[in-house]
């Protein structure tokens, strides 16, 4: 979505920003989508990001050299009872850099402004006897670890490029990281819950904006996909089922170690390196299967194989804390044989073969032949995952996906396209169009949702703004160095107005 005024931009940009430094260490099943956005969105591209989450004008950033130049020690404020390093400031650019955000969007004035909002929103969670449960927190940095493992190659990469001696080093640090980023997002959610958008203030808000500025929304689309994924043969499957029930007969009646086993052959790349180590909940965001074995363990036993859509495992109960549970797992994942590959090749063929010759309509053959279970029953149609709506607009897709779809016409088929999951499976698509919006100034009447949501997050991000403020002079605050030199939307220096 285009826009032709910095004060609708500067809405957009902030709720990214509050998205990037709200959540960017957290579980990146959560943040990965607004990080694509941040990636492809044209809206900041040329842009500065602002410096805090409510602000509406950029900050003046004299701290400008390279992150790689600048000496990592020292204290650069302090919030509360919280500390931020230098080094901290560098963690958080490590981090957006590591998820393609260019040095160049974010200066190192923007970044501190953010952590030191993140510190204030947590300092008053905590006053507030906000709770962070130690179980979530342990489940986002496996998550986390894991997702990281899988992007750099392995552990040893993960800690060589974030400059740390060891996992448990590492750990420890992600987890106070995620408990304060989790305890501030608590807080902001506190702050705007119950805030509500009247169709009249929409409207206010949309006749305020000068009918030369309103925002021009991209070309949107509307699409559906078919997958087929090869069938793993019933021999590779038991293969892997024998394989660690020869594993749990060491462990358990020869007394072999579950952990050496999970290093030496789990094919979970997040967990492997620590021995299939992870701390489960009944709200941890793991497969439901899993869970429902692993709460059926007594302390000590080790669990009969089972599937999940990652594969087979077996699990073993460490210690059980109440509604905790540690846990070790060992995952194998069994072989697809080039039979089944070829198989499914030929199927997706024969499908879009009568797709396009009209034998078959898209959505009938998704309901009928699609491996896709999202998806599957509502004809193959895709939603969008940011937006919660079905739209999804040409210039903030997946890159990939838009050199698939972008130059397809409305029910035109794509051809059959080779893919494959986050845990290498392979699988075959065919993409279609059903409908295509295209570009068009913001009408009040066709466009009243997207107006309604940009009205409602300035109102919120108002919200924010007074309540910051508020609590800025009400806390013990230091700004150390340089920092003193930036320029916030918030009051940090306490300065006299």
């Amino acid at each position: 979505m285009q826009l032709r005024t910095n004060n609708l931009k500067s809405i957009i940009k902030t709720t990214i920003f509050f998205a990037i430094f709200g959540l960017s260490i957290n579980a990146q099943l959560q943040a990965q989508e607004i990080i694509e956005d941040v990636k492809n969105d044209t809206i900041i591209k040329n842009d500065t990001i602002p410096a805090t989450i409510d602000s509406l004008q950029v900050a003046k950033d004299p701290i400008k050299e390279p992150f790689q130049r600048r000496k990592i020690d020292g204290v650069a404020a302090v919030i509360g009872e919280s500390v931020i390093l230098d080094s901290d400031i560098d963690i958080a650019y490590k981090q957006l850099m590591s998820e393609g955000v260019s040095a160049t969007d974010v200066s190192r004035c923007e970044l501190a402004g953010s952590l030191f909002e993140n510190k204030l929103y947590a300092h008053h969670a905590v006053q507030d006897s906000i709770v962070i449960r130690d179980a979530e927190v342990n489940s986002m940095v496996d998550q986390q670890l894991s997702y990281m493992t899988q992007e750099i190659g392995t552990i040893d990469k993960v800690l060589r490029f974030y400059k740390k001696d060891n996992v448990e080093e590492f750990r420890k640090e992600l987890f106070e990281i995620n408990k304060s980023n989790r305890l501030s997002e608590r807080m902001r959610t506190t702050i705007i819950e119950g805030i509500e958008i009247t169709p009249e203030e929409v409207r206010e808000f949309f006749n305020d904006i000068p009918e030369a500025e309103r925002p021009l929304f991209g070309t949107e689309i509307e699409l559906a996909q078919i997958v087929i994924e090869p069938e793993i043969p019933q021999e590779e499957e038991q293969k892997v089922i024998d394989r660690l029930n020869e594993f749990r007969e060491d462990i358990v009646e020869k007394g072999a170690s579950f952990a050496t086993k999970a290093v030496l052959y789990s094919q979970d790349p997040g967990s492997k390196s620590t021995g299939g180590k992870y701390t489960l909940n009944r709200q941890t965001n793991f497969a439901k299967e899993f869970k429902d074995v692993a709460f059926s363990l007594e302390e000590g036993e080790v669990s009969e194989p089972f599937k999940t859509d990652f594969g087979w495992h077996i699990v073993k109960v460490d210690k059980i804390r109440g509604e905790e549970i540690d846990v070790r797992h060992i995952l194998l994942t069994p072989e697809v044989t080039r039979k089944s590959v070829d198989k499914a090749k030929k199927l997706i063929d024969s499908l879009r073969t009568s797709i396009v010759s009209g034998s078959i309509k898209f959505t009938e053959a998704a309901r009928k032949f699609s491996d896709e279970k999202e998806t599957r029953e509502d004809g193959g149609q895709l939603l969008n995952p940011t937006t919660g709506d079905t739209h999804f607009e040409l210039t903030k897709i997946d890159p990939i996906l838009y050199d698939q779809v972008s130059k397809l016409k409305t029910n035109e088929v794509s051809l059959v396209i080779p893919d494959q999951d986050r845990q290498g499976k392979k699988k075959f698509k065919l993409i279609t169009v059903l409908n295509r919006y295209d570009e068009h100034i913001a009408d009040y009447a066709k466009d009243y949702l997207k107006i309604q949501e940009l009205a409602l997050r300035k109102k919120q991000i108002d919200a924010i703004r007074k309540w910051q403020n508020e609590k800025i002079m009400d806390t013990y605050v230091k700004i150390n160095g340089d920092y003193r030199d930036c320029e916030y939307s918030g009051n940090w220096l306490k300065k006299e107005k």
